[in-house]
């Protein structure tokens, strides 16, 4: 197989797409992270619930998490057409590896917050602290790699 699959240009089209489509992410996982710190604010200083704020937390977490994998699985894809192996840009597929553990880890545990017990949201605020921090890490990785 002779490598690269596609055509230079097409590809050097896709890594812009992909850029900009995980940095659209990352956008969405800060202003997501806004609503979560909005309501763990309001949790802590004893107000009431900010419920339109939960609600919109709630409905774009999913969807983030999905979205957030197909952005993995983009430059997956683009690597894979370009030179047929994985570990072409290794900082940046591990730290995408991560950003995809800490997603499903996080998913799973904001499935466990359940009443006032703190256990588990301070377990989902770690993780989705250490998700942003790796965001922005990929991001620029990213830049690097694609200069």
């Amino acid at each position: 197989m002779q490598y690269p699959l596609i055509d230079r240009h097409l590809l050097a089209n896709l890594r812009l797409v992909h850029g900009a489509y995980n940095g659209s992410m990352m956008l969405l996982f800060l202003y997501q992270g806004w609503l979560g710190l909005g309501i763990r604010r309001a949790r802590k200083a004893k107000e009431p619930p900010p419920f339109p704020i939960i609600k919109r937390h709630r409905r774009l977490g999913p969807v983030l998490v999905i979205l957030g994998g197909l952005g993995f699985l983009d430059g997956l894809t683009l690597v894979l057409l370009d030179s047929g192996s994985i570990l072409e840009f290794p900082p940046h597929l591990f730290a995408g590896l991560t950003i995809i553990v800490l997603l499903i880890a996080t998913y799973k545990i904001s499935r466990n917050i359940k009443g006032p017990d703190p256990l588990y949201r301070d377990r989902h605020f770690a993780l989705s602290v250490a998700l942003l921090c790796f965001y922005l890490v990929n991001v620029v990785i990213g830049i690097g790699a694609f200069l």
